[in-house]
């Protein structure tokens, strides 16, 4: 887009945004009238404006400049200066004594205002106790004004000018110039990258120790985005001399003071020296004394009256369970901490069943949680009994004035009331999350944790359910048994044949799993396109965009998630006049379009309605891999409606949409926990560390009816011969254990 650069002054503000500085607003640019749009905070009318930007085209409203940078001047003229002060700047001063102002003290009307309030007072209707007031507020405006222009003068953007000024007001000056490197920490969006470029611009040195301070906390907080718990100590100072490019000792130096600060945590784990950021330290610890806490309520339960029960149940439900069901059910009814783990087919949601209903029986209260909206209504819908998100149980709100820091309202002073909670799809439940509930949990409550080991680790960070099982102190019941039903299904089978090891097999007649062939990138695209828009309708009976799902492992290249979004968003949601359309960023939403919320939002307002549009619930909070469709865009409200998969419907100030994208295709990572009737997975190529036996098993594991595989034989071949998990740095199974020997040697000392 070509970058267009105009000067004038700002006629008619027409909305305005005051939390996040978006507004509407006209400039008189020699004679003629402009539309703007963007974060532009705190301008008034009669300002001369320098701003930057490209021509766009409003379905409603026509050509807008949207702006990308801007320059505020305090007005010149006797006109602009009448309008500036009668914009509502300054309260209680209206059109008319700013006309009196303006022309009893004409050019100089500014400067009597700032320096010589008392000479106000010779125009009628301005007492002395006005005048001060008046001139207080314009010396705000103008350090206010200071402020944002020094801001710019950084190259920090309007809207985070908008935030880091919301925080530190008239101290901005002096944080900026001796220490920015505080707003990576204060400010949501800030990262070290650009308080370092904000840094160089103020000419603080390379070698200053709150540099180094914030380069360690910021690769600590890159590794706990992928996924680690602390780093190697050797591992850390490594990548932090690389983005510093300084000597390891001022590394060293740092990591000291930052452990004198508390901000980190080091420490010895087996011969390694290690380095936390102290949140992941203080939390993998309290999460082990929960669960050997928690281990400890068993109850003795009576064998033969229980085996009875289970024999009772087996013929009012006419399900035979397997031996290892039975033990499920037998170590889930005598209280604690327990852990059911298996794969497809081996009978989870049985097991789950036969102790809900035994539990009934008993009158116990229990309360079933999944991570994820889709894993939620799973539950709900397998179980028959409601299940909530992990959040919502816990009820979360964000506090601060980002609203960065998230709080949860269930805690140890108020928590969870359930006899028994029965957690499923554990494996990704990341370390923050498993800390908040276990904190939730009292004593005396069951907990029944089920998953799948061999899935893929959570998104945030932590191993959570491979730890607790590798800890080998806590209560595991694993489900192996296939049973025949599951077996007649070439889906669940070769799930199981590629966590082994060995090659599915493809194309046998009257199948579930499909592969197609196709020896270049653009075959393998336009196969799946031609899948979802036609061949598999036809086949199935299923819809393309309600039904299917098309799965990749990357982000990038022909095959990732952001080039099939875009192809399969023209097949399968062409532009059409009847459907109104909302460029952000470099993506178009459109009415109709599958999306997905890409980070936890705990103060959005959702509702959900009945079928004759009755409001029946509403609440706070969407989370990441919540998916749903675009009902709506409003253009006049500035506003597009999202109906969530899970019944919640919400809606998006424009502002909001980076935390949306298209959802035609997805990452596998943000498929966990859900499942769709047809599964589409391009295999063609990719870096080695994404295509592994792991991911290929957790795709084809969201797959309910049908799995079509496009591409080389060889790539999946590779990727089951890929076993190499990539490992991460958590040391809760050491935790467990040693806190749970150490309690143990403890109970039998005399």
């Amino acid at each position: 887009m070509e970058d267009i650069l105009l000067k004038g002054e700002v006629g008619d503000i027409i909305f305005q945004n005051k939390e996040n500085g978006y507004t509407v607003f006209t400039m008189e640019i020699q004679e003629e009238e402009i539309t703007c749009v963007g974060v532009v905070p705190l301008i008034h009318s009669g300002e001369s404006l320098s701003v930057r930007g490209s021509w766009i085209n409003h379905p409603v409203y026509g050509k807008q400049l949207q702006v990308q940078f801007y320059e505020k001047f305090m007005p010149t003229s006797q006109n602009g200066m009448e309008k500036y002060l009668s914009s509502g700047l300054i309260k209680g001063l209206g059109p008319k004594t700013s006309r009196k102002i303006v022309e009893r003290f004409g050019d100089a009307a500014f400067y009597v205002i700032e320096e010589k309030p008392d000479l106000l007072t010779e125009i009628k209707g301005i007492t002395h106790e006005k005048a001060q007031r008046i001139s207080e507020i314009f010396r705000e405006q103008h350090e206010l004004r200071k402020v944002m222009m020094f801001l710019q003068g950084f190259e920090v953007s309007p809207a985070y000018t908008m935030r880091i000024y919301k925080r530190y007001k008239g101290r901005t000056f002096d944080i900026v110039k001796t220490n920015p490197y505080r707003l990576a920490d204060d400010i949501f969006g800030i990262g070290f990258k650009m308080a370092d470029k904000m840094a160089a611009n103020a000419g603080i040195a390379e070698d200053n120790p709150n540099r180094i301070k914030a380069a360690v906390k910021y690769v600590l907080n890159q590794a706990a985005s992928n996924g680690d718990c602390f780093l190697p100590k050797d591992k850390l100072i490594a990548e932090s001399v690389e983005l510093l490019e300084l000597h390891p000792l001022a590394v060293e130096n740092a990591i000291r003071e930052l452990q004198v600060e508390s901000q980190i945590w080091q420490e010895n784990l087996a011969g390694l020296d290690v380095v936390y950021l102290n949140f992941y330290y203080y939390a993998e610890m309290a999460v082990a004394k929960r669960f050997i806490e928690l281990s400890m309520d068993c109850e003795e339960t009576d064998p033969e009256i229980l085996e009875r029960q289970i024999s009772q149940m087996e013929k009012e439900t006419g399900v035979q369970l397997a031996p290892e069901q039975r033990q499920a059910v037998r170590e889930a009814m005598s209280g604690g901490v327990l852990i059911i783990t298996g794969g497809p087919g081996t009978g989870k949601t049985t097991t789950i069943n036969t102790i809900l209903r035994l539990l009934e029986k008993e009158e116990k209260e229990v309360v079933l949680a999944a991570p994820t909206g889709r894993a939620a209504k799973r539950m709900t819908d397998a179980t028959g009994v409601e299940a909530k998100t992990i959040h919502r149980l816990l009820g979360t709100t964000f506090v601060s004035d980002d609203n960065r820091r998230q709080v949860f309202d269930k805690n140890e002073d108020d928590p969870i009331e359930a006899d028994v909670l029965i957690i499923d799809e554990t494996s990704m439940v990341d370390l923050h999350l498993m800390h908040a509930l276990l904190r939730a949990i009292e004593n005396g409550t069951s907990v029944i944790f089920v998953g799948d080991m061999d899935q893929l680790p959570s998104v945030g960070a932590g191993n959570v359910l491979k730890d607790m099982i590798r800890s080998e102190r806590l209560r595991v019941v694993r489900l192996q048994h296939v049973f025949r039903q599951a077996q007649e299904s070439a889906i669940i089978m070769n799930a199981h044949r590629i966590n082994q090891g060995e090659e599915p097999v493809l194309n046998e007649g009257g199948t579930d799993f499909f592969f197609m062939r196709r020896a270049y990138g653009q075959e393998v695209l336009s196969t799946v396109q031609e899948l979802v828009k036609s061949r598999l309708p036809k086949y199935t009976g299923h819809d393309g965009l309600a039904d299917m799902q098309v799965l990749t492992p990357m982000r990038k290249g022909m095959l990732g998630v952001q080039s099939l979004n875009q192809v399969l968003q023209q097949t399968l949601n062409p532009p059409s006049p009847n459907k109104k359309e909302k460029e952000f960023r470099q993506t178009t939403f459109r009415e109709g379009d599958k999306v997905m919320q890409i980070k936890n939002n705990y103060n959005i307002v959702w509702r959900c309605f009945s079928c004759q549009g009755k409001r029946t619930d509403e609440g706070l909070g969407v989370y990441n891999g919540d998916a749903g469709r675009i009902l709506k865009i409003d253009e006049e409200n500035e506003m597009v409606r999202v109906s969530f998969d899970d019944g919640k419907v919400v809606d998006y100030d424009f502002t909001q949409l980076e935390e949306l994208e298209l959802a035609y295709a997805i990452t596998i990572h943000k498929s966990q926990g859900s499942e769709y009737p047809v599964v589409i997975l391009p295999v063609y190529s990719g870096p080695p560390m994404l295509m592994t036996r792991n991911l290929l098993y957790t795709a084809v594991t969201r797959a309910k009816e049908l799995v079509v595989l496009v591409g080389l034989r060889e790539t999946v071949n590779s990727m089951i011969a890929n076993n190499r998990e990539v490992g991460r740095y958590t040391a809760l199974a050491e935790r467990i254990r040693n806190l749970y020997d150490f309690m143990n040697e403890l109970e039998v000392q005399p």
